[in-house]
């Protein structure tokens, strides 16, 4: 600084450098995460559409076949991984709790993973998009990932669905 308290050009240029690359590696981020998240779960904002006495919903893959889609349990907000080979629903310890789900019967259930202790549990209500399903059998699992549910075939038996080129539609007949 100079005599009179005003900071120096050079200082100035290099503060503004400074703040410029900032913002723009902020904003590169943030547009990143925005991406990267699109490319992991493709079905941030599920259409459901009701044609000839069912609603439909269609879901596209993610970079890794997957079928993501958001949903909630008990007005819970979760992530559903679509998995035809899990019997019932399982959820994590976490989703559990927060979707106030008890702990049933002790079990055991053969994943990818190994032979793994359960709990079985009923979901009062499961929604996924317009699609609502009550009493859903599911399974607590302890092992699983804090943040993960498996929408198994509990309710995916409870719908007509097809795949094609990495699109996947659940239908299910208007009631």
């Amino acid at each position: 600084m100079s005599k009179s308290g005003i900071i120096s050009p050079e200082i100035r240029y290099l503060l503004y450098f400074a703040v410029f690359w900032a913002v723009l590696l902020a904003v590169v981020a943030y547009l990143f995460s925005h991406w990267d998240s699109r490319k992991n779960n493709p079905n941030q904002q599920l259409v459901s559409h009701t044609r000839s006495g069912s609603t439909e919903i269609e879901l596209q893959a993610n970079r890794q076949g997957h079928y993501l889609a958001y949903g909630t349990i008990n007005n819970q907000d979760v992530t559903f991984i679509l998995d035809t080979g899990a019997t019932t629903v399982s959820v994590s310890e976490s989703v559990a709790q927060k979707a106030g789900l008890t702990r049933g019967r002790p079990g055991l259930a053969r994943t990818a993973a190994g032979t793994v202790d359960v709990w079985s549990t009923s979901i009062q209500e499961l929604r996924l998009g317009d699609l609502t399903f009550n009493n859903v059998p599911g399974t607590i699992n302890p092992a699983m990932a804090p943040d993960m549910v498996l929408l198994g075939m509990s309710v995916l038996g409870q719908v007509n669905f097809s795949q094609q080129s990495g699109v996947l539609t659940l239908s299910q007949e208007t009631r």
